[in-house]
């Protein structure tokens, strides 16, 4: 679908999507203040997975959010700071290992637990939960009590479920259900267990007709089935991503996936409140999830494909970070532009 030359072919779909997703990118306008466009905080790193919120969060600065935000295990918030100082990593996620014997004894709550995050929900425009996350008993209740604040925040919270967080929402689908500000990213075996876990056929042999029956039965999350190519859903519509990528499988490419779709989402809460003259022909919100969707589909597979024409057989996720900002240019480029300064 692409060349190696940067001339990307694609679908007249694909091409009208794109132009939509184009619709949802704020200019770069001297008026606005820091944070205006974009408050993305990433929950997730423990002690074994440093890498993967700091792929996502800074996929999320790369594409163009003001703030990116790390919320992780104490044990894991030396190593990420150490990446970048970019990015504002705070260790306030919890696990066993990192709460004190008393709080061991008192068995505190979700909510306890949760609560320097949820303090937090009125300074963010979007919550990625998941990448590093691990499945400790302790960091889990926390998620799932942030799950919950961010849903019934005044307005709600969008996030991107991913990794572990997917984990969760398999054991327990209703703490998503019915939330239309949510994307689920899961791969083909996810999909499949969240499928089984909803009481759904597996061998419906359509993918296509399954993921949106999927995001049907979850009343309206947008479902991104991750693959050869990009099943995506909202219950509603559905469309297919099916920009070329690399040839290499390397782990932590689903983190710029994850990041991408952050800022996007940023984006479109700030569509929707007319930051800018967005003009006259209005998307719908079950139309911009969709789109946001598509948008951050299409840039990671953009990034794995410049990044594997690059590095090839020794392509890491890293070097799909430093294509971000190309990729957005060669697909979706600036809405207005920018001076020569």
């Amino acid at each position: 679908m692409s060349s190696d030359s940067g001339q990307i072919k694609m679908s007249a779909a694909s091409r009208a999507m794109l132009s939509k997703v184009k619709k949802l990118v704020p200019p770069m306008l001297e008026k606005f203040h820091k944070g205006q466009l974009g408050r993305v905080a990433v929950i997730g790193g423990s002690a074994d997975y440093t890498g993967a919120p700091y792929f996502s969060a800074m996929a999320s600065a790369r594409l163009g959010c003001d703030l990116s935000y790390v919320f992780c295990e104490p044990s894991a918030a030396q190593t990420i700071k150490s990446y970048s100082p970019n990015l504002m990593v705070s260790p306030i996620l919890r696990s066993t290992a990192s709460i004190s014997q008393a709080q061991k004894d008192k068995e505190p709550s979700g909510e306890e637990l949760a609560q320097p995050i949820i303090d937090m929900l009125p300074r963010l425009h979007v919550l990625v939960i998941g990448p590093g996350l691990g499945r400790d008993v302790v960091t889990q209740k926390q998620v799932k009590a942030v799950i919950t604040a961010a849903r019934k925040h005044d307005p709600p919270v969008p996030m991107v479920l991913d990794a572990d967080a997917l984990w969760l929402v398999q054991t327990d689908p209703d703490l998503i259900k019915g939330h239309k500000e949510c994307i689920l990213t899961p791969n083909v075996v996810e999909f499949g267990r969240l499928a089984k876990a909803l009481g759904m056929d597996q061998n419906q042999g359509d993918p296509e007709k399954a993921c949106q029956e999927v995001s049907k039965v979850l009343g309206g999350v947008c479902i991104i089935q991750k693959g050869p190519v990009d099943y995506i859903s909202q219950g509603i519509d559905t469309t297919i991503s099916d920009f070329q990528g690399g040839l290499k499988r390397a782990g932590g490419q689903g983190d710029t996936l994850t990041g991408s779709l952050g800022t996007f989402l940023a984006w479109r809460e700030l569509y929707h409140e007319d930051l800018w003259d967005v003009g006259p022909e209005r998307m719908s919100r079950e139309e911009t999830l969709l789109v946001v969707a598509f948008g951050g589909s299409a840039i990671t597979r953009e990034c794995s494909r410049r990044a594997f024409a690059k590095r090839q057989r020794s392509l890491q996720a890293s070097d799909l970070t430093e294509e971000v900002h190309n990729s957005f240019l060669a697909l979706i480029g600036e809405p207005v532009e920018l001076p020569n300064l």
